[in-house]
């Protein structure tokens, strides 16, 4: 964990869990390490187990107050690190995230009284300073903002963060000149707030330096492409310099990532007019007067529209409906919804959205020199923040039977059944058999070797009929990707012997990969809805026969969702992990097949399991679902 291997770092605190299931600490560890991965609901169940265990341990509050403030349920946030705080009184990060949850709660006194607590112990502190000037902020004390804000970059100047906060508090004030300076300096030190562009733009725009603020709107672009205000701002700097085409793109992309915001669809509106496109600036302006009936100039605009499309009714009842209202208003008679949408720039938030984790991070993990860095390069792919890789949401493979199995390097676990055990005791294959999930791909000499057998075993079958001898040379051939002969020594060796368990397995299995070729070939619809017949009916045999073998169950729920069958694969992925609760295959396959139905607080806790197991590919898929 020291190394933000926290894949790994989960592999060994199972380990230890199983063998002391009693010590609490493991589950905090694993807990943190779920943090780093974002995986919170799992981390909270294992946060839970350590207070049920040992109730006196404030680090746990501490983590899962962290977890519960990342979740929105910032209530028991703050009841959480008030419990920590009984166990540790005065702990500087337990109050500075106290302080924060209160905040965002608009428990502004009682946030302040934490910060004040602090500052009493460290006047100079620059991040108390920091955080009670983001507090007076958010009170909309701009001059208490000022003051301390100023005395952060006064005993800290090289964090840029200090700078863009100073910097939107001038901006706010009106004070340009000192704020253009502060947000200078930000970006000389670095920042990579799309924020800092967004408001140093708002400068450059309001004194007319059009190519300042345009360089600085695309590097806000550059940097955030999901923030809406980038493209707004832009959108009206374009406006004004009659770029038209390029205003109406930003104002569309504006509006396609914050579809509420009505302010942007009067924008796009007046671009729409100048195109010449009246019925979309038409429908612009009508939603306008729906979500503000007394902001006359989108009647006025609606009237216009209306007018070029030859509605002369409509722009008549438009332009009279402005009419009397401006009489009302004149007359001192009209009723006090004159509201308006803010049709100017918007300044960016106040302060960079700050990331939690990383602070939770540098405070909890054991790592002093941690910088916070999410992207550090590694040399490993599972280290680090993985869930930011991107993985696509799709089912593990099939269990299938070979000579050749990858092995994981990090959950290093074996698939295993009695029933294959038993049957490489017979010493009657080559190499023994062993079930895998991920299939190796053959070299050429290893090609040879497996025609070579196969030539063998067509020599031996002439002379002697065997279910042993087919169910040989049935994996050759599989090997050797001829499926089609494969199945039918299978069935061979099936007819020789009926309760050849094994051979039911490979021939379903190998069904399905002759299946997932025919998909891929102009196969009929009869033809492969047949092979599913019969690999269903491979695998009820094996279930009602032998009963405990998991991966039938596996097997038959991934040829379900194959055929788009969700929900009756369902009862399969769960006898599957009832079977064996450390499949990790069925608990994220069961995790996908639940998102895909809308179960998704269901769906994101098998993932969670899967990901706790090693599959680490999961905790992509619990950032993105979530």
């Amino acid at each position: 964990m020291y190394f933000d291997d926290y894949v790994l770092s989960i592999q060994y605190f199972n380990q230890v869990i199983k063998l002391k299931p009693y010590l609490a600490e493991p589950y905090l560890l694993r807990a943190i390490a779920k943090t780093q991965l974002s995986d919170y609901q799992g981390a909270l169940r294992d946060c839970n187990h350590c207070i049920e265990l040992n109730p006196f341990q404030p680090g746990a509050y501490y983590t899962r107050g962290y977890l519960y403030s990342q979740l929105g349920e910032l209530e028991k946030a703050e009841q959480d690190f008030t419990e920590a705080l009984v166990y540790a009184p005065g702990n500087k990060t337990y109050l500075l995230l106290r302080a924060d949850i209160r905040a965002r709660e608009k428990h502004y006194d009682l946030a302040l009284e934490d910060i004040n607590y602090l500052l009493r112990r460290e006047p100079h502190a620059p991040t108390l300073l920091y955080e009670k000037g983001i507090i007076c902020l958010q009170q909309a004390d701009t001059l208490c903002a000022l003051n301390h804000l100023t005395e952060t970059v006064k005993y800290d100047t090289q964090n840029p963060s200090n700078w863009s906060a100073l910097g939107l508090v001038n901006l706010m004030l009106e004070n340009e000149a000192e704020a253009l300076q502060n947000l200078n300096q930000a970006i000389n030190l670095g920042s990579k707030w799309a924020g800092d562009y967004i408001n140093r733009g708002i400068i450059y725009y309001r004194n007319h330096n059009y190519r300042g603020a345009l360089a600085d709107y695309d590097k806000a672009v550059s940097l955030s492409p999901r923030d809406a205000q980038c493209y707004y701002n832009r959108g009206i700097l374009r406006q004004e310099l009659g770029d038209w085409n390029n205003a109406l793109e930003d104002f569309n992309q504006a509006i396609e990532l914050t579809p509420d915001k009505n302010e942007y669809y009067y924008q796009r509106g007046t671009v729409l007019l100048q195109l010449r496109q009246w019925a979309e600036a038409a429908r612009d302006f009508d939603r306008l007067i729906e979500a503000y009936p007394y902001f006359l100039p989108s009647y006025y605009l609606a009237a216009q529209a209306k007018t070029a499309l030859g509605e002369k009714k409509a722009a008549f009842l438009y332009r009279e409906k402005a009419e009397e209202m401006e009489k009302k208003k004149q007359q001192a008679d009209f009723d006090a919804k004159d509201e308006a949408p803010n049709t100017d720039v918007q300044t960016a938030d106040a302060q960079p959205k700050r990331d939690r984790r990383k602070e939770f991070s540098s405070r909890t993990a054991q790592n002093p020199n941690d910088t916070g860095d999410d992207d550090k390069p590694y040399l490993s792919t599972t280290r680090g923040s993985i869930q930011r890789k991107y993985q696509d949401a799709a089912n593990t493979p099939n269990i299938v039977l070979s000579y050749y199995a990858q092995q994981d390097p990090l959950r290093r676990t074996r698939y295993y059944h009695l029933l294959i055990d038993d049957y490489n005791r017979l010493n009657v294959l080559p190499a023994p058999l062993r079930l895998t999930a991920q299939e190796v791909t053959l070299t050429a000499e290893m090609v040879n070797l497996h025609f070579e057998r196969i030539a063998a075993l067509n020599d031996l079958l002439d002379k002697y009929e065997g279910a042993d001898l087919h169910f040989a040379r049935a994996i050759e051939l599989a090997l050797v990707q001829d499926y089609a002969s494969a199945i039918d020594d299978c069935t061979q060796a099936i007819k020789l012997r009926p309760d050849f368990i094994l051979a039911y397995f490979c021939r379903a299995n190998w069904r399905y990969k002759l299946v997932e070729y025919q998909s891929s070939t102009n196969a009929t619809a009869t033809e492969v809805a047949i092979d599913y017949e019969m690999m269903m009916r491979d695998y009820d045999y094996i279930i009602h026969e032998q009963p405990d073998f998991v991966f039938a169950y596996y097997n038959k729920a991934n040829v379900l969702c194959m055929k788009g069958d969700f929900e009756a694969a369902i009862p399969y992925y769960t006898r599957s992990v009832e079977l064996d609760s450390e499949f990790a295959e069925a608990w994220f396959n069961r995790g996908l097949t639940r998102i895909y139905l809308g179960d998704t607080e269901n769906g994101l806790n098998d993932l969670s399991r899967a990901g706790e197991l090693g599959i680490y590919q999961a905790y992509n898929l619990i950032t993105r679902f979530r």
